[in-house]
């Protein structure tokens, strides 16, 4: 990774449709209130909520619960993330927000860049989580393969990233691509 934080620069879905009995044909779901246009559907059946606006349901990150109860307590320095994967999530969440200070203080001082400039044209959308190994509660070390996906000036595109964590003084911090 490094400090422009554009599209392969990241460190960190399915298409809802509802199936009718035969012989009605497959229609696609309404979009949820929370979706931009252009905004592909998430895992959760809307966009995930992964845009620079706090989501209406779900954390930008993917995982069910709200921002603020989710990544927002490890932007906020309220908690620290327990796993590696747990970290990836959040530093997603903060591209997605735009917090830039989470994003160096949770990048390993030896490859940490002096700042980072986040494309303000560049939207996160959406997150998958493809793979982990190790980086639990019992590990020093961990990597999480993942796909990340956003609307650059309103085109879609993904970035697919192996990223490697270490624990730090006890935290969890990303350590660079794999």
């Amino acid at each position: 990774m490094i400090a422009a934080a554009g599209p392969g620069e990241i460190g960190t879905g399915l298409t809802l449709t509802a199936i009718r009995p035969s012989p009605a044909p497959q229609v696609a779901a309404a979009p949820s209130p929370s979706r931009l246009p252009g905004d592909p559907p998430g895992p959760f059946g809307h966009n995930g909520g992964m845009s620079r606006r706090v989501p209406a349901a779900g954390c930008h990150c993917g995982l069910p619960a709200s921002y603020q109860d989710c990544c927002a307590r490890f932007h906020r320095g309220e908690s620290s993330a327990a796993t590696a994967e747990l970290l990836m999530r959040s530093r997603f969440s903060a591209f997605a927000v735009g917090d830039e200070a989470y994003l160096l203080r949770t990048w390993h001082p030896a490859g940490r860049p002096p700042r980072v400039d986040l494309d303000k044209k560049l939207r996160w959308v959406r997150l998958e989580v493809l793979e982990t190994a190790d980086g639990n509660v019992f590990h020093t070390e961990g990597t999480v393969r993942f796909r990340a996906h956003y609307l650059d000036r309103g085109r879609p595109g993904q970035l697919d990233e192996h990223s490697r964590f270490v624990r730090l003084d006890g935290r969890w911090v990303y350590a660079g691509a794999v």
